[in-house]
């Protein structure tokens, strides 16, 4: 086993503190996220605010809840930085829960899944997240092709979600 000096940690500790809190240059801050192995990134033309209410109102109507949410954007201005908007919101339901822990226990770790909702300079938003099958499929290996088969049924899902929460 390979252990670091105290004074290692303590020095990588600060490192990665003030990489965290140094703002992001401007080029960075509004960067539009491109699209990806795994991940459905869809750009609209809906405001941030908008975006992100269009997306929770869509979870619900898809009988899935919202179950996290972090963002860097209202702590930052507590601390007087603007960046532009930036939320990660959980989402799943217990239904998908208790049928992928049949399949696989490592497998929930992954839940909740992820939407992404970010601001671009030009004011319109971004909704982002790895698809469900992406997420999950680390462990059809071992869980077998149902597990398969609901992550699918949850793309679905997923796809809808996006759909209804872009729609003008």
């Amino acid at each position: 086993m390979v252990t670091q000096s105290f004074s290692a940690r303590l020095a990588a500790g600060a490192i990665a503190a003030f990489v965290l809190a140094a703002p992001l240059h401007a080029s960075e801050q509004g960067a539009d996220l491109q699209p990806r192995e795994g991940w459905a990134v869809h750009a609209s033309i809906k405001d941030y605010p908008t975006l992100l209410a269009d997306l929770k109102a869509a979870v619900r109507d898809h009988n899935m809840g919202v179950v996290t949410e972090a963002g860097p954007t209202d702590a930052a201005a507590a601390r007087g930085i603007t960046i532009p908007g930036n939320r990660v919101v959980g989402v799943f339901a217990n239904d998908y829960a208790v049928q992928i822990l049949d399949l696989s226990t490592a497998a929930m770790i992954e839940a909740p899944i992820r939407f992404y909702v970010t601001e671009g300079d030009d004011g319109t938003a971004t909704l982002s997240y790895k698809t469900p099958s992406h997420v999950f499929a680390p462990y059809v290996p071992e869980a077998g092709e149902k597990l398969a088969a609901v992550a699918e049924q949850l793309d679905g899902v997923f796809g809808a979600i996006a759909t209804a929460a872009l729609r003008d």
